[in-house]
């Protein structure tokens, strides 16, 4: 039996980190060591796993930018990752928040300091390279979309970096990634909209880095990296049932 959770349950490593995120105790914490955490790019132990976490859709998108500069020790601590999402991220349950009516003309920020997906990003930051000292500051927006992530990463650079350079840690880094696409400038979340891919962007200059990174909080950020899990744990081909079109324009 092979089992892929899309809660937020099997995410995190610790029990305590967990009641102390999600404001209540964990009631399986004996299971937490049985599963792995699945945002594909980043953690090679999927294909053998029978338990599978599947990531947070704002950590998706913030992992998939940090994760080649964290690996090749590119940057310091002083990190801020600023994620706006539409609607769909707050669930089907219906909220004020998600009432189109209210939310078509407003744009606010939300959880400041507190957000869920903040300690999955550092643990899986950690397992890349335990010695990196973890100063992310992570604060969340919403927005008048229905559906998409967009992830704008401030980042500090130990060495003086052009866009080119830049650009090579992440060539390098997902060069066998079949649903991360590297874009000029800016992505745009209509781009991703419906399909699992991840479109990455970035900008350098001097010590001073920007990374973009924009997906489908529905697709790449649930189900589709749902998916792309399932197909590895059975020796499917990755891409199987997700290379789809979108929907842009």
């Amino acid at each position: 039996l092979r089992v892929i959770d899309l809660s937020g349950d099997f995410r995190l490593q610790r029990a305590e980190t967990y009641a102390e995120h999600y404001g209540q105790p964990h009631t399986a914490s004996g299971w937490l060591p049985e599963f792995v955490y699945g945002l594909t790019e980043i953690e090679p132990g999927v294909p053998e796993a029978k338990r599978i976490a599947n990531p947070g859709c704002f950590a998706t998108a913030i992992l998939l930018g940090l994760a080649p500069l964290i690996a090749a020790h590119a940057i310091g601590p002083a990190v801020v990752a600023n994620a706006i999402t539409g609607s769909s991220g707050s669930g089907a349950k219906p909220a004020t928040n998600t009432h189109h009516p209210k939310r078509a003309n407003s744009f606010y920020a939300y959880k400041p300091f507190e957000h869920q997906h903040r300690p999955e990003i550092l643990e899986a930051l950690g397992r890349i390279d335990p010695e990196w000292p973890a100063g992310l500051i992570m604060q969340v927006h919403s927005a008048p979309l229905v559906r998409g992530i967009f992830a704008s990463l401030y980042v500090e650079l130990f060495q003086e970096t052009g866009n080119e350079e830049l650009g090579d840690y992440f060539r390098d880094y997902y060069a066998r990634a079949p649903f991360v696409r590297l874009v000029k400038g800016s992505p745009d979340v209509n781009w991703v909209k419906n399909t699992n891919f991840a479109d990455l962007g970035w900008a350098a200059r001097g010590k001073n880095g920007i990374i973009f990174v924009a997906i489908d909080n529905l697709v790449k950020g649930a189900a589709g990296q749902a998916v792309q899990n399932m197909n590895l744990m059975f020796g499917l081909d990755e891409t199987q049932g997700l290379m789809f079109p979108g929907s842009h324009p």
